[in-house]
């Protein structure tokens, strides 16, 4: 079928809301007013003018019907007869309705509108983005800051539109407006891929060499945001008083430190994922940040945590180890960073944990960095570099997790040895009796032998 013909589909003739023309192809047309009517056309020419022949409301006639009309309307067309005068003859009862006013870019242009367009790229990348809040995120940056290029065809958007959208966000929201050019970017070299542009064509959204010299260029400072992380010198005391608090969350912190994982690994984590027995925790790709299936073995301190939660709950596979206070939902994503606020560290992040755990392990220890970033589930090495390393370094984590477990504790553990060291209550009243006693005693058998 070739690509100029059924650009639409039932879903996408159902999403659509944008007022607007969005072609289908051989005439057909999906129109949609601004009262949010939708309604089918066919156009075309004759005798120097142009028809546009109604063929019933979306509600009434589904895209599979509008393009047999359209296909029976179009062969009128092609032997020299007027579809809409054969339809007026036949007794059909729709009606011939007067043109409206079609943008000059449509008329020229063959190609589909930037926000049809962009819709369709959406719906077919979104699949591949794992964050929920990632695709709203495009769809918003196109329909808000991106409006004026909704009515646009793909292949007639220029350098000038491009710059009119970002200009206005471009000093007082920079990084949106970033985000923005990207996306327009990337959704212009699809329709060009598409063929829905034809070369010679240069992506009027690009940066080098081209919006660069048009926008101001923000320094490396407005483009690079690092996590607050407490320092590392400062942990051991940090989990001394975490340990103090009893509730689920922060088991949840600690938990998340001694792993050194991203806040979201943590908080979906099931029991069908770990092992306790081996003390393994595997987490599948699909929650991965890199899309790489994880494993990371337990310290001892984190198998314990999870089996004092185990006590509480029938630890059925498909459950949240971090269980909210509504079944079948884990503790909310801010539920850590308020620990942090209620101890008066709310200027932290919890991921900047993770930030601490590298900084220790390049300072403080002799860990291999490809260790260490892969206790951190980050990529080594290039894709070559990748392919040739299959294996995890999984002992090798396992002796670094240790060692950080060992420095996290090492507060705590001198702790439980320096009450160790002091003698009970009783033993001490008792000690102190006996050491004041003993002049006591002396004293009442002089006075009695006296």
């Amino acid at each position: 079928m070739p690509r100029s013909m059924h650009k639409l589909s039932p879903r996408r003739v159902t999403t659509l809301s944008a007022p607007g023309w969005y072609g289908d192809g051989g005439g057909l047309y999906l129109r949609i007013k601004t009262d949010g009517s939708k309604r089918w056309a066919f156009t075309y020419e004759r005798n120097k003018r142009r028809h546009e022949m109604g063929l019933g409301a979306v509600v009434d006639v589904p895209l599979a019907k509008a393009r047999e009309e359209a296909a029976a309307a179009r062969q009128l067309w092609i032997d020299g007869l007027d579809p809409i005068e054969q339809r007026r003859t036949t007794g059909q009862a729709e009606p011939e309705r007067k043109p409206e006013a079609v943008p000059e870019t449509v008329k020229q242009s063959g190609s589909p509108l930037f926000g049809p367009f962009a819709e369709a790229y959406i719906d077919t990348q979104e699949e591949g983005w794992k964050n929920p809040k990632h695709r709203q995120q495009w769809r918003n940056t196109i329909k808000t800051h991106g409006k004026s290029l909704l009515t646009i065809p793909v292949d007639v958007i220029t350098v000038d539109d491009v710059v009119a959208v970002l200009q206005p966000i471009w000093r007082s929201t920079p990084e949106t407006a970033g985000r923005l050019r990207g996306r327009i970017e990337n959704i212009l070299d699809a329709a060009k891929a598409s063929k829905h542009i034809a070369g010679p064509w240069e992506n009027p959204a690009r940066w080098r060499g081209n919006l660069i010299h048009l926008l101001h260029r923000r320094g490396r400072k407005s483009q690079v945001r690092h996590h607050p992380a407490i320092p590392f010198e400062d942990l051991p005391d940090f989990i001394l008083r975490l340990r103090r608090r009893p509730a689920l969350v922060a088991r949840a912190l600690e938990f998340t430190i001694l792993c050194a994982t991203r806040t979201n690994e943590t908080l979906r984590m099931t029991w069908s994922e770990v092992n306790l027995d081996d003390a393994v925790w595997n987490v599948a790709a699909d929650r991965m940040k890199m899309g790489v299936e994880h494993r990371i073995p337990l310290p001892d301190r984190v198998v314990e945590i999870l089996r004092e939660i185990a006590k509480g709950t029938n630890c059925d596979p498909g459950t949240f180890v971090f269980e909210g206070q509504k079944i079948g939902k884990p503790l909310s994503q801010m539920s850590m960073t308020m620990v942090l606020r209620r101890i008066k560290l709310g200027h932290y992040t919890v991921h900047g944990m993770r930030s601490a755990f590298r900084d220790y392990m390049g300072e403080m220890t002799n860990h291999p960095e490809s260790v260490v970033e892969q206790a951190l589930a980050h990529q080594i090495g290039d894709e070559t570099t990748r392919a040739y390393r299959r294996g995890d370094a999984f002992l090798k984590r396992r002796a670094l997790m240790k060692d950080w477990e060992g420095y996290l504790d090492s507060k705590a553990v001198k702790s439980k040895q320096a009450k160790g060291r002091r003698k009970p209550d009783s033993a001490r009243l008792a000690a102190s009796r006996n050491h004041h006693g003993l002049g006591e005693d002396l004293r009442r058998e002089i006075v009695t032998a006296s």
